[in-house]
């Protein structure tokens, strides 16, 4: 088991807890606890289930939730760009990252379920 700060797909949510903080910080005060605080937390618990599922024996469990909190991190970024809190490249870069950090976790989780 390798330590997961040296995991590709760690060091790829980090860049993305990373962008994440740097965009919140530019929001309107009524939608930086709000939005952006959501975000940063659910930044913080995929770097956390991204540690759990390199310790645990079920990594599945663990990746299944972590790609949920990824489809939340998503929700959460398209709304912030519709309402104009951020910008279409801020968007971009962060939809990036998430499309990275998905097709690793997901892949991950298919490789952990057929050594089973």
């Amino acid at each position: 088991m390798a330590n997961h700060t040296t995991l590709p797909i760690y060091k790829v949510a980090y860049d993305l807890l990373k962008a994440i903080v740097e965009i919140t910080k530019n929001m309107p005060r009524e939608f930086k606890q709000s939005i952006g605080g959501k975000l940063r937390d659910e930044c913080v618990e995929i770097v956390t289930l991204i540690f759990r599922a390199n310790v645990s024996s079920d990594k599945g469990r663990h990746l299944i939730n972590l790609i949920e909190r990824l489809q939340v991190c998503e929700l959460l970024l398209r709304l912030a760009r519709d309402m104009r809190l951020i910008s279409t490249g801020q968007y971009a870069k962060a939809i990036q990252l998430t499309d990275s950090i998905g097709k690793q976790a997901n892949g991950w989780r298919k490789s952990a379920s057929s050594a089973s």
